[in-house]
């Protein structure tokens, strides 16, 4: 979790201390003590690997050359755009999603048409509700595997 005053600003530009935990959190031994910021949410082991992976996810996605490596590229947004999904943010994952469908330009492969179908699925219930960035994207993951 980014601290208000960075979150403005784009992950690559932050600084690892902002979005890692302490590397003595991360390396604690049982019964020491625990940061505060562990104990809010799960167990404190969970929350400091799960907080670590996200942040490491994040990095990955946004230092990687776009312009190389488009499918490994596409599958860390679509990963982005699920976990944002997840969270609620619906119009950002579909901003994401387009992002990953763009990168995809020239690729085909099983993992990309997978993670657009998947895709597809994910939003079945938000379509009905008629969100228009819900519909946009959801032609386009069509249009995208009908030209496989």
């Amino acid at each position: 979790m980014r601290s208000p005053l960075t979150a403005a600003i784009p992950v690559s530009a932050v600084p690892a201390y902002d979005i890692l935990p302490p590397r003595s959190s991360r390396q604690a031994d049982p019964g020491d003590e625990v940061p505060f910021w562990a104990l809010a949410w799960d167990p404190p082991a969970a929350s400091v690997y799960s907080r670590t992976a996200k942040a490491h996810e994040a990095l990955a996605a946004t230092t990687r050359p776009a312009d190389t490596y488009a499918r490994i590229v596409a599958l860390d947004l679509v990963a982005g755009a699920e976990m944002h999904l997840k969270r609620g943010n619906t119009e950002q994952a579909c901003a994401t999603w387009h992002r990953a469908i763009d990168h995809t330009d020239g690729v085909r492969s099983g993992r990309t048409c997978n993670a657009v179908s998947r895709m597809r699925g994910d939003l079945a219930r938000f379509r009905a509700r008629g969100l228009r960035c819900v519909t946009e994207l959801d032609e386009r993951g069509r249009d995208f595997l009908s030209s496989v």
